[in-house]
């Protein structure tokens, strides 16, 4: 039987959730417009300064408010509640990975905190096949949507005694119905027909089975979208076999981590897959595979089409879309040429050198 709370629900199924947002943005004149930027750790300040150059020469008319935050190098870091204030003002960031040091007493990094004080609950990472990277399996594109406010990740660990560590996993009904209504809630808008569930359910019945009992729940608001259950460890093993049998998927918080890496190497690796996160006011456009590529800083070497795309997919929320149009078409005119290519992909091309080519080939 369906919840009194999610039939209440049920009239907000169409709101405000594009293929890029979940967040409405008033503005659509072609007036300034003031996004936070966070550079990061890593390589992504170096990718920062490249997408700043990409955006202009697209044309986009913004305006940049950037805060730096970072665990690892806390002398430079400005506060968090700074990141925060901005954000909350702005509404829209653009924002590079933050590397989670394994040392120190904080349980929680500074990238856990914002997302949890933000409540940006959703995480969203469009994985497809694109045109000039060679790969296994063609035609991909599929959709993971991660909850991100809870489950393994909530840093709550304690030894019990000397060399005995707890580590609680947390699952609400709250929360695993928001998710899997975001999930229907961005099938029906993008014309997306089936939506997975992603569990172990089998083995942590309590915690996953309530995480797939809502889902269930929240899918009888949705009678044109199929609702299929399957179980993690098939599902790595589905994706790597099979994966253009997937079109939205809906996870709870390690098993999305994992399935976003997963999958963003299936289709030529972690330097081209945009991500987004969202709170119900606010979105955070970054990497969809997070993973600082702290050994390339200072290189010219990284790739930056995650980022390139990140800001396209950002301009389309802001209501910008032929500025968005412009950058990826241009991003896939070069990567289709095969001239241009960074070195995860098999060329020589430098960070500036790619950054050059997307620019010369905007219309």
């Amino acid at each position: 039987m369906l919840l009194p709370q999610l039939r209440r629900l049920a009239p907000l199924a169409y709101r405000g959730l594009s293929s890029q947002s979940a967040a409405a943005v008033p503005n659509s004149t072609p007036l300034q417009q003031t996004v936070t930027v966070v550079p990061g750790d890593g390589v992504f300040p170096e990718l920062l300064d490249a997408t700043k150059q990409v955006l202009k020469a697209a044309g986009a008319p913004l305006a940049y408010e950037q805060v730096y935050v970072s665990d690892v190098n806390r002398s430079l870091s400005q506060p968090l509640d700074t990141l925060m204030e901005s954000i909350q003002r702005n509404k829209v960031a653009l924002m590079g990975i933050m590397s989670h040091p394994t040392y120190g007493s904080d349980l929680a990094s500074s990238s856990m905190r914002l997302r949890r004080k933000l409540d940006m609950f959703a995480s969203c990472v469009n994985v497809r096949s694109m045109p000039g990277i060679t790969s296994r399996h063609k035609s991909i594109n599929l959709v993971i949507i991660r909850e991100q406010t809870e489950g393994e990740y909530s840093a709550l660990e304690h030894e019990t005694v000397p060399g005995v560590v707890e580590s609680l996993k947390i699952v609400t009904r709250k929360n695993s119905e928001r998710i899997a209504k975001f999930a229907f809630d961005y099938a029906v808008k993008n014309g997306r027909k089936r939506v997975t569930a992603v569990h172990k359910a089998n083995i942590m019945k309590l915690g996953d089975g309530l995480f797939l009992e809502s889902c269930k729940e929240v899918s009888q608001l949705y009678p044109g979208i199929e609702l299929e259950n399957m179980i993690i460890d098939n599902c790595c093993m589905q994706l790597v076999s099979r994966p253009e049998q997937f079109d939205v998927m809906v996870m709870p918080n390690l098993y999305g981590n994992i399935i976003d890496n997963l999958a963003s190497g299936l289709v030529g690796g972690a330097g081209i897959v945009p991500g987004a996160s969202y709170s119900h006011d606010c979105v955070i456009f970054e990497s969809g595979a997070r993973h600082p590529f702290a050994q390339a800083v200072g290189k010219d070497i990284a790739n930056p089409t995650a980022m390139f795309l990140a800001s396209a997919n950002m301009l389309n929320h802001l209501n910008l879309p032929m500025h968005g149009r412009r950058i990826r078409q241009a991003v896939f005119r070069v990567l289709e040429a095969g001239k241009c290519q960074t070195r995860d992909l098999g060329g020589h091309a430098r960070t500036s050198e790619f950054t050059y080519a997307v620019i010369n080939n905007m219309e």
